[in-house]
């Protein structure tokens, strides 16, 4: 998960928990007061900071960007699992802190003015900021925090229950101040977790049906709120004129458009075509194909599109074909672990992602908590007493996907599939594959939501077939996708699983075995294993920065050694292309995009309607 920010002490000496404080409090007082607060260690920004470094204060505000989504939108509520909200809906919400995305894991105070946490973590207050408005001009009140942790809990996503599983209660203790009490002071996270809460109207939603879907602009207090829609069509942000927050350090030199616009279109390859055509502003390309074919377009020649890349230090996850292991014919790992040897990434990288991609082997890739090698005498701690419950391999070797010489030829791998599905009761007969016992041949589907992962799924089903797997690619709309996944409807999916520097509770959304049958959760492979469970509460409660890595390191080599999965690929730069309207800050933060912090240069917009005949 991604947490707060930082402060200058580090409680009982064990945990990496710290508080920047304002000002110094008693030397007798055991609570903390601070402006905000962060796992790592001092925070980056003093009580007195004026702006993030990788914000441009001076930024002129004005302008109309055009951005682009793929499929539909049906509903304004971004917090049920019922209907497809919009992108950019987040934009109305504000929260009770904000990240700042130059640390690893620090927050500051935007709805709260400051923060309050005692040394042994049981709780966290948060002093509301006198200046926070809705939309309506309504103060942000302590009973607003409150409706808004209860009415998530009770109606919300199933995410937040999960999320907030460990707060006892919340309360207001003043006028202009709500805590939220813990079970107990065993994670460490959550006195930044909580900031990270939407602030909803309880007056706006006591005559309105939370857990329904609604096409109603929904009350916000964020730098945004809804200007125009068709719902399907696209969507039209306005920049608050009076927002209450526009000056606040946190704030400045971001939020800069007037005006955002989303406009929906089919699929990506129409989405292309539209933004050669200037039907929008700004592209982040994740297609690698494209990214080294399709823009070499007249425009980019001209200079009127830049073509950029942005180096960040952004965790990557795990992208990859997700198991449904609920479905009988995936229960056996040696099943999945045979399925695994017939993608053959090494030819999909070279013949149709021109060398960009580089291969995944950890859930937590591209950051010091992805487990690499033999594990360490840490791990071999937190490992040993499930020794018993675990296969040899997590002990003695490091996980390593199946390479192939890109070649196309992959019979060492088929032997190696085939030798798996035999002994998992799988027989090769009259070119299919058939179980030993009942004489069903093996066939599955592909569930995808876009056509561009089509020609990724169709060399993989080529290969399926080569040991006589038939297996289908269905693709289908946006709004059937969510609802079979939310079903647990499918077979396998192409699904991408994001972490963070700090790891924490989502992992039981992702993993748990308390997860796995709850409609709407994030746990696509349906994982119910005792050890994860155990690996997950042990993270959760980590008490300090080398402790929390070994624990992920550890979770990391179980989750893949069941082998839920079979890993895709990731980069670690963003690619952008936009027209030469735009202006950015020369500093770019380390765990984001930043297009927040982007402006409109009306001179260079000015220049480029004029050689575009406009």
């Amino acid at each position: 998960m991604r947490v707060l920010s930082l402060v200058t002490l580090i409680f009982m000496g064990i945990s990496p928990l710290s508080f920047a404080t304002d000002p110094t409090p008693p030397s007798n007082s055991t609570t903390y007061v601070g402006h905000g607060i962060s796992m790592y260690g001092d925070l980056k920004y003093p009580p007195d900071f004026k702006h993030f470094e990788y914000a441009n204060p001076d930024a002129p505000k004005g302008g109309t960007v055009r951005l682009a989504d793929i499929g539909t939108f049906d509903s304004f509520n971004p917090f049920i699992i019922k209907g497809i909200p919009p992108a950019g809906i987040g934009g109305l919400f504000e929260t009770l802190t904000i990240n700042s995305d130059d640390e690893a894991f620090s927050v500051y105070g935007l709805i709260a003015e400051t923060i309050e946490v005692p040394e042994d973590r049981t709780w966290v207050a948060y002093k509301l900021r006198a200046i926070a408005r809705f939309h309506d001009g309504t103060p942000v009140t302590p009973e607003d925090v409150i409706f808004s942790f209860n009415i998530l809990k009770e109606k919300g996503n199933p995410f937040y229950r999960s999320y907030y599983e460990n707060v006892l209660k919340v309360e207001k203790i003043a006028d202009d101040k709500v805590k939220f009490t813990f079970v107990d002071g065993s994670n460490k996270e959550l006195p930044l977790i909580m900031g990270q809460l939407p602030i909803l109207s309880k007056a706006y939603w006591s005559n309105r049906e939370f857990d329904k879907t609604t096409l109603e602009p929904p009350l916000g207090s964020g730098a945004y709120k809804i200007d125009s829609f068709e719902a399907g069509r696209f969507v039209v942000y306005k920049r608050v004129a009076d927002y209450w927050g526009a000056n606040l350090p946190v704030n400045a030199g971001q939020e800069n458009f007037d005006a955002i616009r989303y406009d929906y279109y089919r699929d990506a390859t129409v989405a292309l075509q539209a933004f050669k055509a200037g039907e929008y502003d700004f592209r982040s390309e994740l297609t690698a194909k494209d990214w080294a074919t399709a823009y070499d377009f007249p425009a980019v020649k001209s200079g009127l599109v830049i073509k950029e890349e942005i180096q960040h230090e952004i965790p990557t996850g795990m992208q990859a074909f997700f198991f449904n292991t609920r479905r009988p014919l995936f229960a056996d790992p040696k099943v999945r672990e045979a399925l695994s040897y017939l993608f053959d990434f090494e030819w999909s990288n070279k013949n149709l992602f021109y060398g960009a991609y580089t291969r995944t082997d950890s859930f937590f890739s591209n950051s010091e908590l992805a487990a690499h090698g033999l594990p360490s005498p840490e791990e071999l701690k937190i490992l040993e007493p499930f020794k018993d419950k675990l296969p040899e391999r997590v002990f003695n070797s490091a996980y390593q996907p199946p390479t192939t010489d890109a070649s196309g030829n992959i019979r060492d791998n088929i032997r190696k599939a085939l030798a798996l599905l035999n002994a998992s009761g799988w027989e090769f007969k009259q070119n299919k594959l058939v179980n030993q016992t009942t004489g069903k041949p093996f066939e599955f589907e592909i569930l995808l939501d876009s056509p561009a992962f089509e020609r990724v799924a169709l060399p993989f089903a080529k290969n399926l077939e080569r040991v006589g797997i038939k297996a289908t690619i269905r693709t289908v709309d946006t709004s059937q996708y969510k609802n079979r996944l939310d079903e647990f409807d499918f077979d396998m999916i192409v699904a991408v699983v994001g972490q963070s520097l700090s790891p924490g509770n989502e992992q039981r959304d992702y993993w748990g075995s308390s997860k796995a049958d709850i409609r709407g959760t994030r746990n696509y492979a349906g994982i119910k294993d005792p050890v994860v469970d155990a690996l997950i509460e042990q993270l959760i409660v980590a008490p300090d920065r080398a402790s929390l890595i070994a624990q992920t390191k550890a979770l990391d080599r179980v989750l893949l050694s069941g082998y839920y999965v079979i890993p895709h690929w990731h980069i670690r730069t963003f690619r952008v292309a936009y027209w030469n309207k735009f202006m950015h800050p020369k500093i770019a933060p380390k765990y984001g995009l930043g297009f927040n912090t982007w402006w409109i240069d009306l001179e260079k917009e000015k220049q480029l309607n004029t050689q575009r005949g406009k």
